[in-house]
């Protein structure tokens, strides 16, 4: 059990990629910008186009793990629900909706995504991948 919570952890974590985030440090400051890379063993975060909270910008900024408290995911991606409901008809009781981080997670190895599948190799995948491309076309 520990090993699931520990992989699902690692998922969330990464599905924030790319996502635009809130970083509350523990000495009370606060930086927003894009999650672009993290190291899994303390956290450190590297973030992209950051605005710290006395407004100044920074176009790369490393935040050390030691020293956050709280991340937010503060942009919001498009709703799944209806590609989520798809992929699930397809593979039942194989897919996850995670909501907050924008992704699908298909057989615990395939990760989707607004942009299609963005992780995972395969018939499987390839499968998902035209299944999006299919809800994409009809969400114009």
């Amino acid at each position: 059990m520990a090993a699931l919570a520990s992989r699902r952890f690692g998922e969330e974590f990464a599905a924030m990629l790319e996502k635009v985030v809130t970083i509350y440090m523990t000495n009370g400051r606060r930086v927003t910008g894009r999650l672009t890379a993290y190291n899994p063993n303390d956290y450190s975060l590297w973030l992209a186009d950051a605005t710290l909270d006395d407004g100044k910008n920074v176009s790369r900024l490393f935040v050390s793990g030691h020293s956050i408290s709280v991340i937010e995911v503060a942009e919001a991606g498009p709703d799944l629900t209806s590609l989520f409901d798809r992929i699930n008809g397809l593979f039942p009781n194989m897919a996850r909706y995670i909501r907050e981080a924008g992704v699908i997670v298909v057989m615990d190895r395939i990760r989707v995504t607004k942009d299609g599948v963005v992780e995972g190799t395969g018939p499987a995948a390839e499968r998902i991948q035209r299944i999006w491309e299919e809800w994409k076309r009809e969400a114009g």
